[in-house]
């Protein structure tokens, strides 16, 4: 087994710490497909449950005030009656438009991958 520098260990940890962060705010089943959501506009929180499959009010309730706090997620109350309320995606949220069209790309490359085996 090769012997660890202390560079490269300072290297390893220089890459793993920031994909951590990242993943420490985006991780679990939720928050991606609510940003995708949003990523085609403003929406109540009635629209994103119906285009969002099997996600619960609790749930979505508890990820759109995660990401409204990590700077993702903007939630806008209007004055009009009824109240009506909308979230939208940030410009900080935008940041990830190039992450999630790589994770997309990689998805649908993986999902063929394992088709075509299953052909086999």
């Amino acid at each position: 087994m090769k012997d660890i520098t202390h560079l490269e260990h300072g290297q390893c940890l220089g890459m793993i710490r920031p994909v951590t962060d990242a993943l420490d705010v985006l991780s679990g089943k939720w928050k991606l497909p609510i940003i995708i959501s949003l990523t085609f506009g403003s929406k109540r929180f009635s629209e994103m449950a119906r285009e969002i499959p099997k996600i619960t009010d609790r749930m979505l309730s508890k990820e759109l005030r995660d990401l409204e706090m990590n700077g993702l997620v903007q939630r806008v109350v209007h004055d009009s009656i009824p109240v009506v309320v909308e979230y939208s995606m940030t410009e900080y949220a935008h940041t990830l438009d190039n992450v999630i069209q790589t994770l997309r790309e990689w998805g649908i490359n993986h999902r063929k991958r394992y088709t075509e085996a299953d052909k086999v």
